[in-house]
C-alpha cells in the first residue's frame, strides 16, 4: 500500500518521522454507462449551458456564483495566494479528553507508521496517551489542504484521524426533535428490558456489507454465463399509523427472549433430560 504523506509529528521542541497509511479501504464495484446496442462505452463532454458547445480545458475556469447567474472568477494565481505553506508537520496545538470530543468531528483515519530513528519517541508518546485518556489535537497540510486532525494512541501504534472542524458540524436545534414529557417507568423499563436482551460483546466479524457482498456475486454469476438469478427483494413500508409504543415493546421482548433461548446451548441438566 502507497503512503499518502510522509513528514514529522511537531510535539514542542521533540520530532517524531512518521509516514501515513490509511487506515480504511471501500472496494465498491464500479460501473460505466454504455449503449444498450453494442455496449459501447458512453463518454461526457464538457458542453456550455449558454449554447450547447464542447469547452476545451484551456478554455475553462473557475467562478464562485454568488449571485443566480453572477460569478467571481478565480485564476490559478488566486488559489496559491491563499494557499497554506505545507510545512510536512503534523503540528499538536494542545491535548484533550477524548471523551469530550464530540464523535462526529472524526472522519478519517490513517495509520502512523514510525519513520526511521523514531522509534523511541513514538512509543513514549503512544504510552502517554494511553495511559492519560487523552488524544492530541493538531493540524496538519496534505497536499493543499489544511486539515484538523486528532493523534490517538490504537493498540501498538498512533493514529492520524482528521476532523471536522467544529462550524462545519450543524446543530441538533436545526432539526426536529421530539419533545415527550409522559414516558412512563413501565415503558422505560420495558425499553431497558429490550436493549439488554439484545446486548452482546462487540465482534466486528458479524457485521457485513450484505449489499455489496450480493453484487459481486451476481456479478460473478453474470460473468459465468447467468443461470437462474435472485428476484429482487420487495421492499416493506414503514407503518403508516400512530403505533401503541408498549404493545410494541412487549412484542420486541417476547422475539428477543425467544431468540435468546434458540441460541442458548444446553446446560448439564438439559443434557441429561435429553439424554
Amino acid at each position: 500500500m502507497k503512503p499518502v504523506w510522509k513528514g514529522a509529528i511537531s510535539l514542542g521542541l521533540v520530532s517524531i518521522p512518521i509516514i501515513l497509511y490509511p487506515a480504511i479501504r471501500r472496494e465498491e464495484l464500479r460501473f460505466r454507462l454504455l449503449r444498450a446496442s453494442d455496449l459501447s462505452p458512453v463518454n461526457y463532454k464538457r458542453v456550455a449551458e449558454a449554447d450547447g458547445k464542447e469547452v476545451p480545458w484551456s478554455e475553462i475556469v473557475k467562478g464562485y456564483e454568488y449571485e443566480k447567474g453572477r460569478f467571481v472568477v478565480l485564476k490559478e494565481e488566486d488559489f496559491k495566494r491563499v494557499d497554506v505553506e505545507a510545512t510536512e508537520t503534523v503540528d499538536i496545538l494542545n491535548f484533550v479528553e477524548l471523551a469530550g470530543v464530540d464523535p462526529l468531528l472524526f472522519y478519517k483515519p490513517y495509520f502512523m507508521e514510525v519513520g526511521k530513528g523514531g522509534d523511541k519517541a513514538y512509543a513514549l508518546l503512544r504510552e502517554a496517551l494511553a495511559k492519560s485518556g487523552k488524544i492530541g489535537i493538531a493540524k496538519v497540510v496534505i497536499k493543499v489542504r489544511q486539515h484538523l486532525a486528532a493523534i490517538k494512541a490504537q493498540q501498538n501504534g498512533l493514529m492520524l484521524e482528521l476532523m471536522h472542524f467544529p462550524d462545519e458540524i450543524l446543530k441538533l436545534s436545526e432539526f426536529k426533535i421530539p419533545v415527550v414529557r409522559n414516558v412512563s417507568k413501565a415503558e422505560l423499563g420495558m425499553a431497558g428490558q429490550l436493549i439488554e436482551g439484545m446486548s452482546c460483546a462487540w465482534k466486528p466479524e458479524l457485521y457485513r456489507d450484505n449489499h455489496e457482498e450480493a453484487l459481486h456475486k451476481l456479478v460473478e454469476k453474470k460473468m459465468a454465463g447467468g443461470g437462474r438469478l435472485p428476484h429482487a427483494p420487495k421492499r416493506s413500508r414503514p407503518p403508516s399509523k400512530v403505533i401503541d409504543l408498549v404493545a410494541v415493546l412487549q412484542e420486541s421482548l417476547k422475539q428477543s427472549k425467544a431468540g435468546a433461548a434458540r441460541g442458548r446451548k444446553p446446560g448439564p441438566k438439559h443434557r441429561a433430560q435429553a439424554a
